[in-house]
Order: C-alpha cells, then sequence, then structure tokens
C-alpha cells in the first residue's frame, strides 16, 4: 500500500536535494528540450562506450517520455552535462511506483558525490508526485553499485533475475551475462531517510563472526561456492564479489563469467530460501540475514 506522502515530507526531501546539488557542485534539473536531451543521450553513450548510432535510448523515444511526464534529469557543473538519470512510470507487486531506468556521471565527475545528488532530486521528484517507492535493476557484481544502492542511498535488494537484458556488448557489461537484482527504494523509510540526511555507517570488514561464508575467492582469484542455497535458513550469510568486475571482464573474460555463475547460486539461492541483503562491505562482502531477524 502506498503511504501517504505529506507536504512536509516534500520540503524536506527538496532541501536534502538542494543541499546534495551543492556539495557536488553542480544544478540538477528536468529536461524536456530536445537539444539537451541529444546532449544527455550523447553522454550516456560516452559512459557506456557504445557508438552515438546505437545509443542506450533513442532521442525519440527520451523525447516521448519527457513529454508524458516521466522523469528525465540533468546534472551540469563547469559549464556543462555532467550527469543524466531517467525513470519512467511502473508497477511493482501491484503498487505504483518510479522505475529508475539509467544513471550516467561523466568520467572525472566520478566520486563527487553528483550520482547521490542526482538520486537525491529523484527522491524529491517522486514525493513531489505522490510516489513513496523507486525501483531499478544493477548489476550485483559490480561492487561500487552494491555499495552505492545500499549503503547509500538506503535501498535494498527485492529480487534476482538471470540473464534480465540478454546480450549487451557495450564497454561496460562486456557481452557478459546480465544478470540484476532488483532494487526498491522506500522513500519514506527511517533508513532512506538517514542515509538522504545523515549518511548510513558502511559495513567494514570481514563477515562478522557466525556469518557463514557461501562465496569467496580462492587463491587464484577464481570463485569458491560453499554449500550455497542447502539448508542453514536461520543462517546469516556472506558473499564476496571482486573488488573491479569490469576491469576483470577486460582480462579474463572467463573468470569473470565463472564469478557471474557462482554469484547468481549463491544470492539467488539465498533469497529463495527466505534471506534479505543487508549490506556490502567496503571489503566486498555482501550480508545477508534470515527474512525474520529484527533490525
Amino acid at each position: 500500500m502506498q503511504p501517504s506522502v505529506s507536504g512536509s515530507d516534500v520540503d524536506r526531501a527538496r532541501q536534502v536535494a538542494d543541499v546534495a546539488a551543492g556539495r557536488a557542485g553542480v544544478v540538477i534539473e528536468q529536461a524536456e528540450d530536445v537539444g539537451v536531451l541529444q546532449e544527455a543521450i550523447d553522454l550516456l553513450c560516452a559512459v557506456w562506450g557504445v557508438d552515438r548510432r546505437e545509443p542506450p535510448i533513442r532521442r525519440d523515444m527520451l523525447r516521448a517520455l519527457a513529454h508524458a511526464g516521466n522523469y528525465v534529469a540533468t546534472a551540469t557543473g563547469d559549464g556543462r552535462l555532467v550527469g543524466v538519470i531517467i525513470g519512467f512510470l511502473g508497477r511493482h507487486q501491484g503498487e505504483l511506483v518510479l522505475h529508475s531506468h539509467i544513471l550516467g556521471v561523466v568520467d572525472g565527475m566520478q566520486g563527487r558525490g553528483v550520482g547521490f545528488a542526482l538520486k537525491q532530486h529523484q527522491r524529491w521528484w517522486s514525493l513531489a508526485h505522490g510516489l513513496a517507492h523507486v525501483t531499478w535493476t544493477f548489476d550485483p557484481l559490480v561492487r561500487r553499485n552494491g555499495n552505492f544502492n545500499l549503503n547509500k542511498l538506503g535501498a535494498r535488494i527485492v529480487a534476482y533475475h538471470p540473464s534480465f537484458y540478454g546480450p549487451m556488448d557495450d564497454a561496460i557489461n562486456g557481452g557478459d551475462e546480465t544478470d540484476r537484482c532488483v532494487v526498491w527504494w522506500s522513500l519514506l523509510d527511517e533508513q532512506a531517510v538517514r542515509a538522504a540526511e545523515d549518511g548510513l555507517e558502511d559495513p567494514v570488514g570481514d563477515p562478522p563472526p557466525g556469518c557463514r561464508v557461501v562465496l569467496e575467492s580462492d587463491a587464484s582469484g577464481w570463485p569458491h561456492l560453499e554449500g550455497a542455497g542447502a539448508g542453514g535458513v536461520a543462517e546469516a550469510l556472506a558473499a564476496w564479489v571482486p573488488a573491479d568486475i569490469v576491469q576483470l571482464r577486460r582480462d579474463d573474460p572467463g573468470k569473470a563469467l565463472a564469478w557471474r555463475r557462482a554469484l547468481r547460486t549463491a544470492l539467488s539461492g539465498a533469497l529463495a530460501d527466505g534471506h534479505r541483503v543487508v549490506g556490502i562491505t567496503r571489503s566486498g562482502w555482501y550480508l545477508l540475514e534470515p527474512a525474520g531477524t529484527p533490525r
């Protein structure tokens, strides 16, 4: 059921979004002008390393989405476009949500809070339109994205889909099987509010004592599965992912594919058994707990 969104919720979210944009040194605006939309598409082509003739989204479609009232926003800094975020209305388990389709930030501006500022602007926009939840998908093998989604934004993983998009040959996906986790961002939950306003404390170090390791690296850097999906429904679990899977895809596609399939077994099996992902440590451990565990 969609929570009621108050005017104070919207005002508070707008203040947070303005602060985030100021810290990142950007101005975030909704976009509908055809020229700006083309700049946005060119930026996405550069980020994903694809030819402008085969963009991640066509200009006519982007224009239609923006004109129909969907969410298309850009971040400008240092006199140029540095970030883009696109979303459209959707349904998740019968509930109306904003589905955040794509977010891109140019090289040189990553790590400066631009992505966080774009997501906080999206959070404000969603609440202003009466939407209390945002969904999107991400590659769980990309450690930095797991950290951003779970630790920086306070979102949570609710599903795992093997080969979600089919083959994708851009510079980031590199022909890998496109497994994706579905993220659920409940915008008024305490965790999302604390993440937006004060920041969440990142889990650090190795898995805590009593946590059963279901996926780790062997001495040669290959994945090692340890009883993933076999019993242990009431146990806390941990699954490790490499530091930079994008580079590993370029250097050793076979090893990258082995990690893809091992994480698929570990993570999808744990979710099917009733576990939930509660975070990812700085050293790359996804932490999972039984769904009934008090938090």
